[in-house]
């Protein structure tokens, strides 16, 4: 069975492209409030997918409400289980819902669990996620000038903004609203709208990133409370093509946890989140394995 990659909502799920790619899990114990979902039950639940899966790679939005994370972390911890990596993220609910397709669709590749886990940290980067928005007076995700909120309070006005890979925010008026920065790559680029139409996006913005295939997708529950308002058009452009995302991973050097054992791309393991010693600080095998041979002690803090 491929790596299990766990969503922390139903609108983080999209469609499989094709056969082969999978669903991803929707956790239930972070859908539904712990005072309706007891905790043996979450644990219950997470248990089941280590069985059937092996590994689970939790995506969790770095802007869920702390009781998400907080119950997630302490089912990992009664479990005392290696084999749960939770991932936080700072995309948007769109571009969250689309790199949790990327990863679904690289579990079924030959991938190591370490480094499909890990690998969340780099495609996030080709991950083109915003929203066009007709206001942005409460908007504090994204840096907002003082300028753009007094226009903001103006009638009609409307602002394309660019969460990642770098933020950006213009004013829309005419078609000078393209000037957000576009991916210097061939992409999809999935839009859900809200409480604004989405000509913009469909008939400026995408022409203008040049992206191949341009669908509609259901705003995320999420999108309204992420972006500060329900005048929306929430947009993710990203790589379509599993072959494509297969080399951009397989391109980046792989290595060893110290602590864990398990193969990692990046500075940190997204499993045991240890970090990578400096070249030439590196022991040959995992911390966690010596101590298991009583050859050496844990270190303090170590989990």
């Amino acid at each position: 069975m491929p790596t299990a990659i766990a969503v922390t909502g139903p609108d983080l799920v999209l469609p499989s492209p094709d056969r082969h790619t999978p669903s991803a899990a929707v956790l239930q114990s972070a859908v539904q409030s712990p005072r309706t979902y007891a905790l043996d039950q979450a644990i219950t639940e997470m248990d089941t997918l280590v069985e059937h899966h092996g590994y689970v790679v939790v995506l969790c939005p770095a802007a869920a409400p702390a009781a998400v994370a907080q119950r997630l972390y302490a089912v990992r911890s009664v479990l005392e289980s290696d084999r749960i990596a939770i991932v936080r993220s700072d995309l948007p609910p769109l571009g969250l819902a689309v790199l949790a397709l990327q990863l679904r669709q690289l579990s079924v590749c030959d991938f190591s669990p370490g480094v499909l886990a890990s690998a969340a940290r780099l495609l996030s980067h080709y991950i083109y996620a915003g929203a066009l928005l007709g206001s942005v007076a409460k908007l504090d995700r994204v840096p907002v000038s003082l300028q753009s909120h007094a226009k903001s309070w103006v009638p009609g006005a409307q602002f394309a903004v660019l969460a990642t890979p770098r933020p950006e925010l213009v004013k829309v008026s005419g078609g000078d609203g393209a000037r957000l920065s576009a991916p210097g790559f061939a992409t999809r680029m999935l839009y859900a709208p809200g409480r604004l139409p989405a000509d913009w996006i469909t008939g400026t913005l995408a022409p203008a990133w040049k992206s191949q295939d341009v669908t509609e997708a259901r705003l995320p529950g999420e999108s309204e409370r992420w972006w500060a308002t329900g005048k929306l058009v929430e947009f993710a452009a990203a790589i379509p093509d599993t072959s494509v995302l297969y080399q951009l991973v397989s391109s980046v050097r792989r290595d060893d946890c110290h602590w864990c054992g398990l193969e990692l791309i990046g500075d940190r393991c997204a499993f045991c989140a240890a970090p990578l010693p400096p070249p030439g600080e590196r022991p040959a095998p995992p911390v966690r394995a010596l101590a298991a041979r009583g050859a050496t002690a844990l270190p303090r803090g170590a989990t």
